[in-house]
């Protein structure tokens, strides 16, 4: 299972990040770039939410569920998704300089009967892409 992780750091307050990214997981959809639909988002009674997602990997359209498993406001979320791809995403929040140091980590399981084995360090490399702009995205709303 392939591993990513990616840190930024942004100049606004943890609670303001924090909130823009769990309070409406439809925000996701302003700033990462292959996710093309969250609905049904429901606030769980521990904290967080789940939700129904549609994203796009290597042009083809995969659709699952997302839950947060593990809830600490301001400073740690465990979202694991089921469905079309299979990933545990681990999102972090510090305080630093004013600002917030923030990171994701991505565990995921690549849809290998779909895509074949020879795609999965192509795809390895386009994730982590994705990733660094998913997070310059959420910079970029949070700083201006």
């Amino acid at each position: 299972m392939p591993k990513n992780e990616t840190t930024i750091t942004i100049n606004a307050p943890v609670e303001k990040v924090f909130s823009y990214l769990q309070d409406n997981p439809t925000n996701l959809l302003e700033i990462w770039p292959n996710m093309v639909e969250i609905e049904d988002v429901q606030q769980l009674p521990k904290g967080g939410t789940s939700f129904r997602w549609a994203y796009k990997m290597a042009g083809i359209r995969f659709k699952g569920t997302s839950e947060d498993i593990e809830y600490i406001a301001n400073q740690r979320v465990v979202s694991k998704t089921k469905g079309g791809i299979e990933t545990t995403y681990t999102w972090t929040f510090q305080p630093k300089d004013g600002g917030t140091e923030m990171s994701v980590e991505v565990d995921w399981a690549i849809p290998l009967p779909v895509l074949g084995k020879l795609a999965e360090a192509l795809l390895v490399k386009q994730q982590e892409r994705e990733f660094a702009v998913v997070l310059a995205n959420l910079k970029d709303r949070m700083e201006a």
